[in-house]
């Protein structure tokens, strides 16, 4: 095996590992539940749970991932006691990285349609029937979205060939700066929208009366559910790229400026989202269809709206696409430890079989849309596969690994992330209780919660 690949800095470590955890959640899911469940006043309650039950565990896995200096395929073995079996979680988290890009192809292939369409001036002069027809047209039509969901899966592991400094973080950077300058046009532009000033308090004002109206416990699990999900932990797409780094700065700094890094984009989508539709009295929706039908109409309403739509459709690939390539390099790191694989037979064989994995998705709204299991379509199974199951129950497992002495053990986990300068883990008696009795008991709950609220 070559020399382990090491970050050439510092931003793009922190650019790649919130790259990750920023995906489309953040944009069509984050702002409306906001909106719904009480505005300022949820996003406090958001903030709380994401420092209680995320920032843990984003430390956990950069420690897993530093001082093993291996991906999810070796880092077990390099760190567990002898005879024990915590590497089997390796072939669970393997799924859950294959799985989640059995789905997230497919949308990110939507988002790169649409900045074309949006581009090439499909929507002027369209009206708001024409505008979901045209979103109809492009889920139901299975050539064209395997089409796109293979373009932008040989895109990603184009961007992995050239290795992690000059693919992966190269590129990242330059995508999630640019993410970042885009946002910050479009917020301008929205908020300088007529009646925008609405919006902004549907959205940010503090509204206990909405919280009690929704259930302050379904607020509260709303925002629970949201601070544990967005990060993407569970799966070792961070724990990666930990491994890619030295031991110059201690990892609570760096996990609190991916987190807010990924908060300040979830934030900052909701304030382009709701002045642009109350501007034009649209209802701002939850899902794939605020993206994609809801905002190209408000575009359609607004002056340059095909070039502010370009702009939003290039936000959103580019947050769909940092998410695919930190996963894909996740995988192809994994077989080039496990296997012994060259970095470019593991971006083949990988490539070939992510390729073929992804058309399932395209053939449940399409070929199989009559197949479903309780109610939920190929990509919705595949979602509730991942998001219900593999990342709370591999959060829960990183949690217990490093908090047990039958794993790595607390103070090899604390003395691993406070290595270097900068803000230190808290590792008293009080923080070691609530990560080994009190925080595994809400991951577990949150795991039940998506059953019951499935069943229900």
């Amino acid at each position: 095996m070559d020399k382990r690949e090491k970050f050439s800095s510092r931003l793009g470590f922190i650019l790649i590992s919130a790259g990750c955890a920023i995906g489309l959640g953040n944009v069509w899911r984050f702002p409306y539940i906001t909106g719904q469940y009480g505005g300022g006043a949820f996003v406090l309650i958001y903030l709380f749970f994401l420092l209680a039950l995320g920032l843990p565990i984003v430390v956990m896995e950069f420690a897993v991932g530093r001082a093993s200096q291996k991906s999810m395929g070796g880092s077990y073995e390099v760190l567990e006691p002898k005879g024990a079996k915590w590497h089997i979680h390796k072939y669970f988290a393997i799924a859950g990285n294959y799985l989640l890009m059995m789905f997230y192809t497919t949308v990110g292939g939507w988002m790169l349609a649409y900045f074309f369409k949006m581009a090439r001036g499909e929507f002027v002069g369209t009206d708001a029937e024409h505008v979901a027809r045209i979103f109809g047209e492009l889920t139901t039509n299975r050539n064209e979205m395997i089409f796109w969901m293979a373009l932008i899966s040989v895109m990603g592991l184009l961007v992995c060939s050239f290795g992690l400094e000059k693919g992966v973080e190269k590129i990242t950077k330059v995508m999630m700066v640019s993410l970042l300058l885009i946002m910050f046009l479009l917020v301008i532009r929205a908020v300088s929208l007529p009646n925008a000033a609405e919006g902004l308090v549907f959205y940010l004002k503090p509204d206990i009366g909405k919280m009690k109206s929704a259930g302050i416990g379904t607020t509260v699990f709303a925002a629970m559910g949201q601070a544990f999900f967005t990060l993407s932990i569970g799966i070792g797409s961070l724990a990666i790229f930990g491994s890619y780094i030295g031991k110059e700065r201690t990892l609570m700094g760096e996990a609190v400026s991916v987190t807010v890094l990924d908060t300040f984009v979830a934030i900052t989508a909701g304030l382009i989202i709701f002045p642009a539709c109350f501007a034009f009295g649209i209802n701002p929706g939850e899902g794939p269809g605020l993206v994609f039908v809801t905002l190209p109409n408000v575009f359609n309403e607004m002056a340059g709206g095909r070039i502010w739509g370009t702009l939003f459709f290039l936000f959103m690939t580019f947050a769909a696409f940092s998410t695919i390539i930190a996963v894909f390099q996740n995988i192809i790191a994994c077989f080039q430890d496990m296997l012994g694989w060259s970095l470019n037979k593991s971006v083949i064989i990988n490539g070939i079989a992510l390729v073929i994995l992804g058309i399932p998705c395209v053939l449940g709204m399409t070929d199989w849309a009559s197949f479903t299991i309780g109610g939920k379509n190929i990509m919705d199974i595949e979602d509730f596969l991942v998001s219900n199951n593999l990342l709370p129950l591999g959060s829960l497992v990183y949690l217990l690994f490093c908090v047990t002495r039958y794993g790595w053990g607390w103070d090899n986990f604390v003395k691993e992330a406070n290595a270097g300068a900068g803000m230190k883990f808290p590792g008293g008696k009080a923080m070691r209780f609530y990560l080994t009795f009190v925080l595994p008991l809400i991951v577990l709950f949150i795991f039940i919660q998506g059953y019951w609220v499935m069943l229900k």
